[in-house]
């Protein structure tokens, strides 16, 4: 499975909390330039694999690579190439946009110049450039989740994982974050990994990957899955595969 194209690598994963097993031998990859959905329920596994795929828990089994990086045995070749949005609101609010963006850039030893320049393309890229001096704090959820997106695109990797990114968001901007990520696969080629548990986030070209109850049920793309499962759309094809219902939305926040 590890190929050169793969820009993320799972290579038979497995995860326990205890005697409970959360993730059981989990394997797929991800092209660069792709949109994968990594869909499933709360309690699917998701956040664990994400977890384990940012190197902030270590697999019981298995092995993960970024861009045919180890992620275990060579971190910091493979995390250099990854950029992350976690579930739970990241930004400092006492902080301007800039300010939390610099700070950024400075973990990644990004210089000074470097960092503005990508700054400015970045936030005009997610519509917040007009937003940059204003503190964190004052932006709507949206808002937040685009800067987010945008500090964890400065230093240019390859790779972004993002867990669950439209929870709480209104129906508009949950299709506003969603326009940007996908543009950013299809004309940055960068390889994208969205965790959800909302059917109706997913296009029937995308890749997707369902989790349930820690076992991979299904690994192509959303078209596919529909016909193999012979349904008629993916939240139906998600109901046969897991004998659990996909909510298509969450009601606005």
């Amino acid at each position: 499975m590890n190929t050169p194209t793969s820009a993320l690598t799972v290579e038979h994963v497995t995860h326990a909390y205890g005697a409970r097993v959360a993730l059981d031998d989990v394997s797929f990859s991800v092209a660069p330039g792709s949109f994968t959905v990594l869909l499933g329920l709360n309690g699917a596994g998701k956040s664990t694999l994400f977890s384990v795929i940012t190197h902030l828990y270590a697999p019981k089994a298995g092995v993960v690579r970024i861009f045919g990086h180890d992620v275990a045995r060579q971190s910091g070749a493979a995390l250099a190439r990854l950029g992350v949005v976690f579930q739970s609101r990241t930004l400092d609010p006492d902080l301007t946009v800039e300010q939390n963006l610099a700070y950024h850039g400075a973990l990644q030893g990004m210089r000074r110049g470097e960092r503005r320049e990508r700054q400015k393309l970045l936030l005009e890229r997610v519509g917040l450039a007009d937003r940059v001096r204003d503190r964190a704090r004052h932006l709507s959820g949206g808002q937040m989740r685009r800067v987010e997106i945008a500090r964890a695109l400065l230093h240019e990797p390859k790779l972004i994982l993002l867990d669950e990114p439209t929870a709480g968001l209104d129906i508009q901007a949950r299709a506003d974050i969603l326009a940007v990520v996908r543009d950013l696969a299809r004309d940055d080629g960068v390889g994208v990994l969205w965790t959800t548990h909302l059917v109706d986030e997913i296009r029937s070209h995308d890749h997707v990957v369902v989790l349930h109850k820690g076992k991979l049920r299904a690994d192509a793309t959303s078209g596919e899955i529909i016909a193999s499962a012979g349904a008629s759309s993916i939240g139906e094809a998600f109901t046969r595969l897991t004998g659990a219902r996909a909510p298509a939305e969450e009601s606005d926040a």
